[in-house]
């Protein structure tokens, strides 16, 4: 049994992290079912560990476990499909490489852009913690400020940029 504090982080984790997990996994899964169940069993992994204190960033470790999931699921799939006798002609849920990659460089640049339109403090803050990985007590230490006001920002951050992201685009 996971002891008391060690459970507490783990919600947290899951509060603060569940949807970016979901995402980064159904990105290399083209599943959410798929995705969702092997964030369930990431959550699991880092639940049960023996030693959670020799982990440097359990955010870190959980996205460490759920990519090398995902490898495992993409290999098994492999697999399967081998076997199997009817190979589908293409798959149309996946873009091509070169297409993903421009799409991948077209939503950092939105990104970078988005990011600059926010006050400094704020922007800092989301990168600190979105783009970095970093906890929100390393950052409000960085920052000098308290943790309340680092999630502030970072959901400030975060709002602004899906706003962007929601935009119409203009003709």
């Amino acid at each position: 049994m996971a002891p008391p504090e060690h459970a507490a982080q783990v919600s947290e984790l899951f509060r603060e992290h569940n949807r970016a997990l979901i995402a980064f996994l159904q990105c290399r899964l083209n599943s959410l079912s798929d995705a969702q169940e092997l964030a369930q069993e990431a959550y699991m992994r880092i639940f049960t560990l023996e030693h959670p204190e020799q982990v440097g960033s359990l955010r870190a470790y959980l996205f460490r476990i759920a990519a090398n999931l995902a490898v495992d699921r993409l290999r098994m799939r492999k697999v399967r499909n081998d076997m199997s006798i009817e190979q589908p002609a293409e798959d149309l849920h996946v873009a091509p490489v070169p297409e993903r990659h421009v799409s991948a460089i077209e939503q950092m640049r939105d990104l970078r852009k988005a990011l600059r339109e926010l006050p400094t403090k704020t922007s800092r803050a989301f990168v600190m913690h979105v783009i970095e990985g970093r906890d929100f007590s390393v950052v409000a230490q960085a920052m000098k400020i308290s943790e309340r006001m680092v999630r502030y920002h970072v959901s400030n951050a975060l709002a602004h940029c899906r706003a962007r992201v929601d935009e119409p685009e203009m003709p």
